[in-house]
């Protein structure tokens, strides 16, 4: 009986974020990691992870100068499966008022949006998922489950069908998305135990061409 293949994950190195625990984190789940900032290795991925921990507008334009937009989109359009994490997730919309209205990938329809004025800012801690779909990256995962999130922004104007998981934090919030074979979330997977790793774990465990 052949062994299974061990899944490889690409994941994107365009100088943004804390990327050793979200390596760690795939490492510990038996992924094969390539973190590069190769053009044609993430053009012809099969998996595709897009991480960050910064500004939007400044880690778009790093994108967009070092030609990865364009690699990341040709690996979509492959039907490769991409994965946004945290400020990741928020570059997969089309635009964020982050420090002005900048344009984003395109690739899920909404805008990225301050909280409202009223409500703690950052958004920081342990919160709930309220679940909408029970596939892909909620696959067994319950609705309630707890998750980690570090952030200021969050999308709107997201398509009902798009949304896998809502979080509540000043009104609901698209917290996990899919919509094809782009998916991606808003907490951060690598530091939200064991439902971090059940999702990770969807992420490699679904077919990918």
């Amino acid at each position: 009986m052949s062994a299974s293949p061990v899944p490889a994950v690409t994941l994107v190195d365009y100088g943004v974020g804390n990327t050793a625990s979200v390596i760690r984190a795939f490492r510990r789940l038996g992924a094969e990691v390539d973190f590069t900032a190769d053009l044609d290795r993430v053009a012809s991925a099969r998996r595709v992870v897009l991480p960050g921990v910064a500004a939007f507008q400044p880690a778009m334009n790093r994108l967009l100068e070092t030609g990865l937009e364009s690699a990341v989109r040709a690996a979509v359009k492959r039907g490769a499966r991409l994965l946004g994490l945290c400020l990741g997730f928020q570059l997969l919309f089309e635009e964020s008022e982050e420090h002005g209205v900048n344009r984003g990938l395109g690739l899920v329809p909404g805008r990225v949006r301050a909280f409202p004025a009223v409500v703690r800012t950052p958004h920081v801690g342990w919160n709930q998922l309220l679940a909408r779909r029970t596939d892909g990256l909620m696959k067994g995962i319950a609705d309630g489950s707890w998750v980690y999130f570090v952030h200021s922004f969050r999308p709107e104007g997201v398509d009902p069908a798009d949304v896998a998981a809502a979080c509540d934090h000043g009104g609901e919030f698209a917290a996990i998305v899919q919509r094809g074979n782009v998916w991606g979330c808003q907490f951060h997977p690598e530091k939200s135990s064991e439902n971090g790793r059940l999702l990770l774990s969807n992420f490699l465990e679904e077919d990918a061409p």
